[in-house]
């Protein structure tokens, strides 16, 4: 039976299966327009995007001009302020060839925007929203603070937020949280950024709250069949999928990097969001790929790092990511010279 998710007070009424932009960033126009065109004809009609995924916007815009009416669109602007968030949006429109879209999301800021405050942005979406451009505010967010604050508030129609089956009791009381306030809740990093490997699992945690839309990030046919199969057939929760999700919770018991890459750029040109969390991936996924040249190459910059602290201040987990980057190149020599096994 086919699971359709509600976000809240939109009346916004989608399958549970949202598609992520960003990783199309990476690949061709052909292929990302194949890839989303594939997705609408398979049943997703959700897609989610952003003025900082460099050409994202562009190849939505391609593959769904002429078929607008019949899906939903969201974006995001990472503007401080509201002349710029007006130019994110104009950008926007023209990239996504509409000229409305269906949430405008506020990309992660580091406070609530509210109407009449220093930056202006709650109000320049406000009046995008009278004039038509966007239908539904929403925000998008990594600190949990700002995201109460935001639910509390009741300004806004939809809260993007972290969370897969690794959440904490705060996390899922944030989703309870926008349900009572009628809030309607994204998902995104439902397979935390690579660390979940089975996406049965992330779906069918997922299908446990009926108010939670989980946008999965597709580079691949591959992953995106899957996601399509779940159409049709929504995986459950069953006893081996608890054990499944109860291994992994007391593996990744604690801090890790989520990969959100806000600590980014590095002064040094560390790729901090994946170098961080190497260890984890050695672990999770075929160690071939995190072992050749080039990625041996982006690890060792870490031998480079300075200890500005840059990183540190701006990871929204609070992680002391130096001191994580030294160990997961510890680790990692450790492998290299077989010295540790991935298993």
């Amino acid at each position: 039976m086919k699971q359709q998710v509600r976000l809240g007070k939109t009346e916004i009424v989608v399958n549970k299966n949202g598609f992520g932009a960003l990783p199309i960033q990476r690949i061709s126009d052909e292929e990302a327009v194949y890839l989303l065109r594939k997705a609408y004809n398979g049943g997703i009609r959700f897609f989610d995007t952003a003025r900082a995924y460099s050409d994202s916007e562009h190849k939505v815009g391609l593959a769904f001009e002429g078929i607008r009416e019949s899906l939903y669109i969201a974006t995001k602007s990472g503007a401080s302020t509201g002349e710029q968030m007006e130019k994110d949006l104009a950008k926007s429109l023209e990239n996504l060839k509409t000229d409305y879209i269906d949430i405008y999301q506020f990309h992660n800021p580091s406070f609530c925007p509210k109407p009449g405050d220093d930056s202006g942005l709650y109000d320049a979406a406000l009046a995008a929203k009278k004039a038509g451009k966007i239908r539904h505010i929403g925000i998008t967010n990594h600190r949990l603070n700002v995201a109460e604050e935001a639910v509390t508030s009741g300004l806004y129609e939809t809260l993007q937020f972290p969370f897969c089956y690794l959440a904490t009791e705060k996390e899922e009381k944030l989703v309870a949280d926008c349900k009572a306030a009628d809030m309607g809740f994204i998902a995104m990093k439902a397979l935390s950024g690579g660390l979940i490997t089975n996406s049965a699992a992330a779906y069918a945690h997922a299908s446990q709250y009926d108010n939670v839309l989980p946008i999965w990030g597709v580079q691949r046919e591959c992953e995106l069949d899957e996601f399509l199969s779940y159409i049709e057939n929504p995986p459950v929760m069953t006893a081996e999928i608890e054990t499944l999700i109860a291994k992994d919770k007391a593996e990744l018991a604690g801090e890790f990097c989520r990969g959100c890459g806000y600590c980014m750029p590095c002064p040094v040109g560390i790729e901090i969001n994946n170098a961080a969390r190497m260890s984890l991936l050695l672990r999770r996924s075929p160690s071939a790929l995190q072992l050749t040249e080039e990625v041996q190459k982006k690890m060792m910059l870490i031998e480079n790092c300075l200890n500005c602290g840059q990183c540190k201040s701006k990871c929204p987990y609070g992680l002391d990511t130096p001191s994580l980057l030294k160990k997961n190149l510890e680790d990692y020599k450790n492998v290299l010279a077989g010295k540790a096994s991935v298993s």
